[in-house]
This record gives structure tokens, C-alpha cells and sequence, in this order.
């Protein structure tokens, strides 16, 4: 538990390069540890292939004459006095002759340390009368001995090779000390350079970071600086995009809180005004005051509502896109609207078809315009509802026949608490209301440039909503 604590409380920097150092170290040692058994191993068959390779030239030379005689050779002594004369050992060999009278012999630089010591005379006498091979160590160093028994008129000699294994070993042994030093020096090299690739690599996380500190203490104006093409790239503009949303959702939030507190001063005042007026013991003011405290109080609940339907306009969920009949749903909204005022109201044009879409909310969103249009035109004037495709766009629109939209209010009119010239009713959230619909859709609301009247017309993707 203790080693898990203290990992989690490396950076993310020195964590990777930890990994990659461990990585490289356990990978290392493999590739050391498999060639020091491979090397070994071949080491060992060099070894016996030149045991086996003296025994068989010595086994060769018993089947030829003696070279002084031109006869077979009659002594043991004679034959490995003649094998000893005519051959040279390999590195780190000796070949000994033991002659059946007098000291042993040998050829190349015979081991003295060897000659005498106990475990390899005894492991001669041991094999000297039926041969094979053995290993026997001395002075911490390891030797292969071969023996091949020497039987000549009548007596009895052994031919001995011994190969210091150590000795053999001991340039592997520096090829791997020099191995391990390099991979040390490669280990923290690695590191070094993990570290500074790592270091690059977090860069934007750091950026991140930096710019998530700023934005805990109330700076939401940051955006990180994207950079290159991958999945950090990626996560920049995915954060930058988040910090837009939530800029956008702060600001639009304080805005409404401001607009609402200032729409809602109004009706309070008057409620507060009245009520400090109020002669109980008369019933008709109490009555009078009665009725315009209800109606201040449909006021104020209509703007509540108005408020909590922009608030919502942000959630994913405002709209529920599914295939809609565009002429059933055009069809539908004038049938609506007919019932608002005495109007002349026309069916401009229909289009066909289906389209992804809220019914629900873009009836809302035209009844609010038919409605707007329904109080700035008087009894008989003309109001048309429409639908069409154009450049690859559904539009549904609302126009009328009344003052138009001065000219000094076509940039403000969708903003909210904006209201018109001759508008006494309302609370100017409608148009507000209408363009949450419309951008909810992923299309927006506009204002066309008519000769006569207003014409709000609503643009809609009429592919599918992400």
C-alpha cells in the first residue's frame, strides 16, 4: 500500500518516466540474460567439439606405424610422446600424456595448479582404464577434462585433454560487463530523453491546467492555444469549446438575472405601493386593489415562465427530434392561430415532405410570432403562414401586413426585454423565446426587408440534429 501511495504521488511526467526507464531496464536484462545463455552454451559445445577432436586425432594416430620404425607402434609411452611432438592445444587447453613409468607430459603451458591438485589426478585414475569425460575444479576455476586410455604391449598409459572452462568464459564475461555498462548508460540516456518527450507531450495538459486554475477563481476569458493534430489537439479545442459554452452560459445567465430583477422591481413596487395604500374598511378599494395585485401577479408568473423557458432553452434535452410532416405541421399552426385575433389569414405556401424536427416547439415558436404580428396589426389586416424548401434549408415563416419593425430595432429585437416601439404588452422575452427554439435546431430566426409589415421567417437543417 505504502508503494502505491508513493507512485500516486509522482507527477504524470515522472511516472512515465519511471515506466519507460523500468521498461527499458526489464528489456535489456532480457536481451542479456538470452545472450549470455545462448553465448554460453555455445562456449560449451566449442568445448566439447575440441575434446572430441583430440581424442579422435589421437584415436587416429594409434592405427599408423611409428614414423622412426615404419612399424606399429610398440609403447604407449612412444605414441604419446609422437601425438604430444606433432599437435598444439587450443587457447586455454593442455593435452597431457601419462605415461605408465615416470611423470606426466604435457604440451602448450601446462597448468602446474592443475597437475597438482588432487581431484584431477584422482578423476585420471578414475577414467584412465575405461576413458570419458568429467569436470573437476581448481583454484575457483572450472575445467572439462577428457581421458583416452593407451593399452601397448602390455602396458598402460592415458592421454589426457583438459580445457579451463574459466578461462574460456572469461571474455563472455567481459562482454557482458561491458553490455551492462552500455545498457545502464542507455537506461538513463532513455530516461533522459522520455522525460523531455514527456515533458513536450503534457505541455498542453499543463496549459490545461494553468487555464482550469484561472478559471476557479473567476477568469473565463482563457483559451488555450491549439496546437498540431492529434487526441491532445483534440482535448484543446474540445476544453476551448467548453469554456465558450460555459462563458456563454455565465454571461447569458447574468444577463437574465439582471433583466429579471429589473422586470421584476416593477410589479413588486406596484404590489408594495398598493398595499401600503390600502383602506382595509373599504371594500371597493380592497376589491380594486384586489384585482390589480391578481393581475400584476399573472404578469409576474407569465414572466416566470417566460424566464424558466429561456433557462431551459440550454438543455439538450429543450428539444425532441423526430420525422415531421412539415405540411401537417403548417396546417396546423394557422389553424392555431386563427383563433387569436380578427385577421385575415392566408396560407402563404406548404412545403412537402417530412423534416427532423420539435413539433411541439416550433409551434410554439410560430404561434409566438403569429401572436406578436396578431397585436401589431388591426382587425382585417392580413397575416400569412408559410412553409418551403430553399437551398437545402426548411423555412417557416410568419408575416403581416402592420408598422413593420423600426429600423433602429432590427438589431436588438431578438435580444431580450427588447420590446417595440408601439408593444405595451408583454415583457419582450417572445422573439427571445423564439430564437432559443430556432438555434435549439441548430437554424436561426431572421427578420426579412419587406416594403409593408414584418416578416420573421424561421431557417431549419434539415438534416440531423447532433
Amino acid at each position: 500500500m505504502a508503494r502505491f501511495t508513493t507512485l500516486s504521488r509522482l507527477s504524470v511526467r515522472q511516472r512515465l518516466t519511471a515506466a519507460v526507464a523500468l521498461l527499458t531496464s526489464l528489456a535489456l536484462l532480457a536481451v542479456g540474460s538470452t545472450l549470455y545463455g545462448l553465448e554460453s552454451r555455445r562456449i560449451d559445445r566449442g568445448i566439447e567439439t575440441s575434446l572430441t577432436q583430440e581424442i579422435g586425432e589421437f584415436r587416429a594416430l594409434q592405427s599408423e606405424p611409428d614414423p622412426q620404425t615404419r612399424k606399429p607402434f610398440t609403447s604407449a609411452d612412444r605414441l604419446l610422446t609422437v601425438f604430444l611432438e606433432r599437435n598444439l592445444p587450443d587457447d586455454n587447453e593442455a593435452l597431457y600424456g601419462f605415461r605408465a613409468s615416470g611423470g606426466p607430459s604435457y604440451q602448450g603451458e601446462g597448468d602446474r595448479r592443475l597437475l597438482g591438485s588432487a581431484p584431477f589426478r584422482s578423476l585420471v585414475a578414475r577414467l584412465e582404464t575405461k576413458g570419458g569425460t568429467g569436470t573437476v575444479t581448481v583454484g575457483g576455476s572450472e575445467y572439462r577434462v577428457a581421458v583416452q586410455p593407451v593399452i601397448q604391449g602390455g602396458s598402460t598409459s592415458a592421454f589426457v585433454v583438459a580445457h579451463n572452462v574459466s578461462a574460456s568464459r572469461a571474455d563472455l564475461r567481459e562482454l557482458m560487463i561491458t553490455y551492462a555498462l552500455l545498457a545502464a548508460l542507455s537506461v538513463i540516456i532513455i530516461a533522459g530523453l522520455a522525460s523531455w518527450i514527456a515533458g513536450r507531450l503534457l505541455s498542453p495538459v499543463r496549459r490545461l491546467r494553468d487555464t482550469a486554475r484561472g478559471i476557479s477563481d473567476g477568469d473565463l476569458g482563457g483559451r488555450l492555444q491549439v496546437t498540431g493534430h492529434d487526441d491532445l489537439s483534440d482535448l484543446q479545442q474540445t476544453f476551448n469549446d467548453m469554456l465558450d459554452r460555459l462563458e456563454s452560459a455565465f454571461v447569458t445567465q447574468r444577463q437574465l438575472l439582471d433583466d429579471a430583477g429589473h422586470e421584476l422591481r416593477t410589479p413588486l413596487t406596484i404590489l408594495r405601493g398598493h398595499l401600503e395604500v390600502l383602506d382595509a374598511s373599504d371594500p371597493d378599494d380592497v376589491e380594486a386593489t384586489r384585482t390589480l395585485l391578481l393581475d400584476e401577479t399573472d404578469r409576474m408568473s407569465r414572466l416566470v415562465d417566460d424566464l424558466l423557458m429561456l433557462a431551459k432553452a440550454r438543455r439538450p434535452d429543450f428539444v425532441r427530434v423526430q420525422p415531421t410532416d412539415v405540411e401537417a405541421l403548417t396546417h396546423g399552426v394557422l389553424d392555431r392561430a386563427r383563433a387569436l385575433a380578427d385577421r385575415t389569414w392566408l396560407l402563404d405556401g406548404v412545403a412537402r415532405g417530412t423534416a427532423p424536427m420539435d413539433g411541439q416547439r416550433i409551434t410554439q415558436a410560430l404561434l409566438q410570432l403569429a401572436d406578436n404580428a396578431a397585436r401589431h396589426t388591426q382587425p382585417g389586416d392580413e397575416i400569412g403562414i408559410g412553409s418551403r424548401h430553399h437551398e437545402g434549408r426548411l423555412e417557416l415563416w410568419v408575416r403581416d401586413s402592420g408598422p413593420g419593425v423600426a429600423a433602429e430595432l432590427r438589431t436588438q429585437i431578438f435580444e431580450r426585454f427588447a420590446r417595440g416601439d408601439h408593444d405595451d404588452e408583454g415583457f419582450g422575452l417572445g422573439l427571445s423565446i423564439v430564437r432559443a427554439i430556432a438555434e435549439a435546431h441548430g437554424g436561426d430566426v431572421v427578420l426579412d426587408d419587406t416594403d409593408t409589415g414584418a416578416a420573421f421567417r424561421l431557417r431549419l437543417p434539415t438534416g440531423d440534429i447532433a
